[in-house]
């Protein structure tokens, strides 16, 4: 299990007004959670929030990127998270701004279910 970093604490800290953040060991990274709802990737001290078709462009059209890890083949495979903007990371209420656009794809995705 990999050990909660400073930035991690960081971030469950800052996403608190949204309601009960928790983090859980995945991935070689962590899961966030708010209540019961998988919605954001902390790997390697970069924050990434859940994206669908609703909100992709969103993240694209701030240079984002999402989410790779190494598929067993070699490749690199994407996940449907895209890191939070720069300008997020220094301003609260715009980090919160983005994680309810990572809030909002996760309902949908578990409503499509």
């Amino acid at each position: 299990m990999p050990k909660q970093t400073d930035f991690t604490i960081w971030v469950v800290e800052q996403l608190a007004p949204l309601g009960a953040i928790r983090v859980r060991s995945m991935f070689g990274g962590f899961g966030v959670y708010v209540d019961d709802l998988f919605f954001a990737i902390i790997d390697d001290d970069v924050l990434y929030f859940k994206t669908d078709e609703m909100n992709r462009e969103h993240f694209v059209k701030a240079g984002t990127e999402p989410f790779r890890y190494p598929a067993k083949d070699g490749t690199m495979t994407a996940m449907s998270y895209f890191s939070a903007p720069e300008i997020a990371l220094d301003d609260q209420d715009e980090l919160l701004d983005w994680a309810r656009l990572g809030l909002d794809a996760a309902l949908r995705a578990r409503r499509s279910k």
